[in-house]
């Protein structure tokens, strides 16, 4: 037998003559996806289309089972790639091979595949992993909270890390189906629409689906013993809410409150347009906090929300962000405005169909009972800062602004904006300036100072009622708007109340 010796030179050229041109070029994605608010926040390099998580959750103990397959594809050639998450993980695998994997930060998964990953292919991405998400904190904060008879994820900018590994921003929104194993006699709560159960061995398995892009702190799970309820709509949407059996004093009003959910989105449709995804509902668990948040399709209420009887305020909040927020989310959290003042300017909206105070009176009344030298004024909507993404005036400023482009531009034209842009801009992501250039399209009037006053001027802006009083907002009641209302609108306290809905 004869060998053939290949010089150094010749076999590095040969080398190179098998690597693809991609490997030689990949670089690591990088850990953060730049939103200039929560820099750790999301990843780069990749963009995740559909998520499969097939998890396992015993109540007694807190302990989260998972595997969970993510299907993205690479926006440059990947070395490597971040996924956000904060439980145990026991293997990942990318296009079924095994790959390596590290931990850094907080919640960074640092994931090194095989072979680079070339840009514009999809990839499979597999992570088994088992925890308990009550003990991950991020600075002593968690969006896990155990309930008498269960779990239940829902949190605000982030939720994804307690119980999935994500691509976790909203600028990465993706398709999602949610397997969830529970013990009899308990169950599992995700969005969109339950698509079939089944029991085997002491445990019951929940199998939902949500078909249109979702943001990932939009994703929610809730694990216990709830009462359900269903129905349709009158278009055939299935309508789905749950209560927790222990609610106490506060059941009667939650059920009160929430089981409207079906009238108060055939009256938004009116206002946004056609309700954008497959389902709806609410659900109510038994947990401490005081929140609420749009869950798409199915959003999430604290039982606090209800502890003064019922409110369909919060209920109207919640499901105009269903439109503004989950259909048309932010493009960076700083643009939170087109999310909250949106939502805020739907309860005002609420009231006129009901009279109990115009969206011009309570604008009037917001902007009267608060002197100039309240802090208040010194928040801009249109970027309040990381520490005042939820602070009142991006609701209360926020929504007046719009009651002052209502009075600018007339009510044909500001209804036509309001239905227009959740539909034009569907399913995707927008900045404030994006909002701002489709008003002016849509009025054909300049509208840029208008905005700058209100949304990014500290101080308190003069407000005053438009050149002639209106009431054609669907639904609405013709009521006078004076120069400055003679007593607290009627829905002032209602309304009110729902200010800690975001109080995350």
């Amino acid at each position: 037998m004869h060998r053939k010796v290949i010089a150094p030179s010749v076999l590095a050229a040969s080398l190179l003559l098998v690597i693809p041109a991609s490997a030689a070029s990949a670089g690591p994605g990088a850990p953060g996806i730049g939103d200039p608010y929560y820099p750790a926040s999301g990843n780069g390099g990749y963009d995740v289309s559909h998520y499969d998580l097939r998890l396992q959750y015993q109540p007694k103990t807190d302990l989260l089972e998972g595997t969970a397959t993510l299907l993205a594809t690479a926006k440059q050639d990947l070395s490597r790639f971040n996924l956000d998450f904060g439980l145990k993980v026991s293997e990942i695998r990318v296009n079924g091979v095994k790959a390596k994997f590290a931990t850094s930060g907080t919640q960074e998964l640092e994931v090194t595949p095989d072979r680079p990953l070339q840009r514009g292919k999809q990839a499979s991405v597999v992570v088994k992993y088992a925890g308990k998400p009550s003990e991950f904190k991020v600075d002593g904060w968690s969006a896990w909270q155990r309930t008498p008879d269960g779990g239940v994820a829902a949190q605000e900018p982030d939720a994804a890390a307690w119980w999935f590994p994500s691509n976790d921003h909203p600028l990465d929104k993706a398709t999602f189906d949610v397997s969830v194993n529970v013990p009899d006699g308990t169950q599992a709560i995700s969005n969109g629409v339950l698509q079939s159960q089944s029991s085997k061995l002491g445990w019951t398995r929940y199998n939902w689906r949500s078909n249109k892009p979702q943001a990932t702190y939009l994703a929610t799970l809730a694990v216990g013993k709830f009462d359900i309820t269903t129905d349709k709509t009158a278009s055939g949407l299935p309508v789905l809410n749950a209560y927790s059996k222990d609610l106490g004093d506060n059941d009667g009003a939650a059920r009160a409150s929430v089981e409207r959910t079906a009238e108060v989105a055939e009256y938004l449709e009116g206002v946004f347009g056609p309700y954008p995804f497959n389902a709806l509902g609410g659900y109510v668990p038994n947990v401490p906090s005081g929140f609420a948040l749009e869950t798409q399709t199915r959003p999430f209420y604290s039982p606090r929300q209800f502890a003064n009887g019922a409110n369909v305020q919060v209920v109207v909040h919640e499901l105009a962000h269903q439109w503004y927020g989950d259909s048309v989310s932010v493009d960076n959290w700083k643009d939170i405005w087109i999310n909250e003042g949106f939502a805020r300017y739907s309860q005002w909206l609420w009231s006129e169909k009901e009279g109990e105070g115009t969206a011009q009176e309570l604008a009037q009344w917001a902007h009267s009972s608060r002197p100039a030298e309240d802090p208040f004024w010194q928040v801009k909507p249109g970027d309040p800062g990381a520490e005042n993404q939820f602070h009142g005036a991006v609701y209360d400023r926020g929504a007046i602004a719009l009651q002052a482009l209502r009075n600018e531009i007339g009510d044909e034209k500001f209804f036509q904006i309001l239905k227009g842009w959740p539909t034009e801009r569907a399913y995707g992501n927008a900045k404030v300036g994006d909002f701002v250039r489709y008003a002016e399209k849509v009025s054909n009037k300049p509208l840029a100072q208008l905005f700058e006053t209100w949304l990014y001027t500290p101080g308190k802006p003069a407000f005053g009622p438009p050149a002639a009083a209106s009431a054609q907002a669907p639904g609405a009641r013709a009521l006078q708007s004076p120069a400055k209302p003679a007593a607290e609108p009627k829905s002032w306290k209602k309304i009110a109340a729902t200010n800690s809905v975001h109080e995350h």
